[in-house]
Order: structure tokens, then sequence, then C-alpha cells
């Protein structure tokens, strides 16, 4: 498969619209970014800091939305740049410990905050803003590991189930609003912080790093190979496209085939 392909967005299909990006500053979030400004979409990109990835046309944004006020001076900002919002998706997440599912001290509390409620309260935040403009697109990045889970990253898995129900409530909520509201579920993929959680499993499980980096990621994708970042960019630039105007309350499964396996 070539790894040249053309990406899905239309020319000038996001013209004049605004968008937010959280946990744009690299991997999935930032190519989600990178899309929205190609089809011609105003971005802030958002995250604790930023990196070489971070898309250089988007106006970025330093924001810790692990915390409540951290997510509404964020709000704050990005209104008063854009002056409203039209597409939110909420790309921030991540695992950072791999623990027993009994280890509740350790990192359930901020997996919950990075994972579920900073998409709960960012939503919270913008879509007044939304309603005003007469309508938007929500999206909200899951993961497979609700699909398959392990008990090493169950406080992650929870984390991520518990946004596929809000994201279902959510979208009857605002469906006569003309706000739509959409979660995909990516699969393995090849990011920086994909690469980094592959190597925390390979600790936490107690293999031999030399001999895991020998693993074949993609055995057992029926397509063949584990994901790119522009995989899931390309899906999510269709979603919050009129394209997908009569989508709303779906999760998408983005994994190459693996979980009907």
């Amino acid at each position: 498969m070539s790894q040249n392909r053309p990406k899905t967005m239309l020319p000038h299909e996001l013209d004049g619209k605004r968008a937010v990006v959280t946990g744009g500053s690299r991997g999935i979030g930032a190519a989600i970014a990178q899309n929205l400004l190609d089809a011609g979409a105003t971005v802030i990109t958002a995250a604790r800091k930023s990196t070489d990835e971070t898309p250089a046309a988007s106006k970025f944004v330093p924001a810790d939305l692990s915390t409540t006020e951290g997510v509404r001076e964020f709000a704050d900002t990005a209104l008063s740049i854009l002056g409203g919002v039209d597409i939110v998706v909420n790309c921030a997440g991540g695992c950072r410990a791999f623990q027993s599912a009994l280890d509740i001290e350790n990192d359930w509390q901020h997996t919950m905050d990075v994972n579920f409620l900073s998409a709960v309260r960012v939503n919270a935040a913008l879509v007044p803003s939304m309603r005003e403009a007469g309508g938007g697109v929500i999206v909200h990045m899951s993961s497979t590991a609700t699909i398959s889970s392990y008990p090493m990253i169950l406080h992650y898995a929870a984390a991520k189930a518990a946004l596929e129900v809000y994201n279902k409530g959510l979208a009857v909520e605002l469906a006569p609003d003309g706000i739509r509201v959409v979660s995909l579920c990516p699969g393995n993929v090849e990011t920086p912080g994909a690469d980094e959680a592959r190597d925390k499993i390979v600790e936490y499980l107690g293999q031999d790093p030399a001999a895991a980096e020998e693993t074949d990621w993609a055995a057992e994708v029926p397509l063949g190979r584990i994901g790119r970042s522009q995989d899931i960019a390309d899906a999510v630039t269709f979603m919050v496209s009129e394209r997908a105007s009569w989508i709303t309350g779906s999760n998408l499964v983005i994994d190459g085939g693996k979980s009907a396996t």
C-alpha cells in the first residue's frame, strides 16, 4: 500500500471554519490539525508544549487540560482568538502508567481527567459558542482498548469507555442545536505516544526490550500493517465535513480489521 496516498479532504471544504484540536502538538492530533488547515480551516492546537510536529500554520496555545482551571483558561484564549468555534476535536489523552487494575492510588484520577473529563470540560466551555453559530461538530478520540483491554491499562480503557458513552448521550442532547458528535477508535497506530506505550508495556511485562523490538505488531492486523496518523486524520476530516452531515452519535473503529478477529 502506498505511504503517500492522497488525503481525503476536498479543496476548501472547511473554508471559514474555526477549529480547536486538543492534543494537537504531535502524532494523531498534529495530523488532524494539518488536515483541517489544508481544508481551509483556522486551527488552534493545544497541549502542554509544542513539538517539531505541531503544524506551523496553527495557532498553538499551551494548556494543561487535566484541570478545570486549565480548560477554562484555554477556552477563554481560544474564543478570544477565534471569536467562536465550529469544530472541536478532543484528541488530548494518553496513559502514563501501566499498573495492576487494583492499584487505585497511582494513576486512575489523572487518567480520567486527561482522557475523559478534559473533553467534558472543553465541550462545556465551547458548546455555547457553537450554539450561537447555529451548529458545529465535536469529535472524541477513543481507543480500541475499550474493545479488548488488558489489566495493565484498565484505567485508560475505562476512561475511554466513559468517553464513548458520553459521546452518545451528548449527540442526542445537542442534535436539536445542529451540533453533531462522533467518536473514533484508533487501533495500533505508529505515533510517538504509541511507541512510548509499547515500550512501557514491554517493561511492565518484564520482557527483553531487545527481543521486543522484533515484535511484528502488524501480524494480527488483517490489512497487514499498523496504522498511521494520517489514517485517523483523514477519517476525522470526513466526519467534520458536510459529507458526514447525517452522522452523529456514532463510534468509528479504525484498526485495519484487528477488532474483527
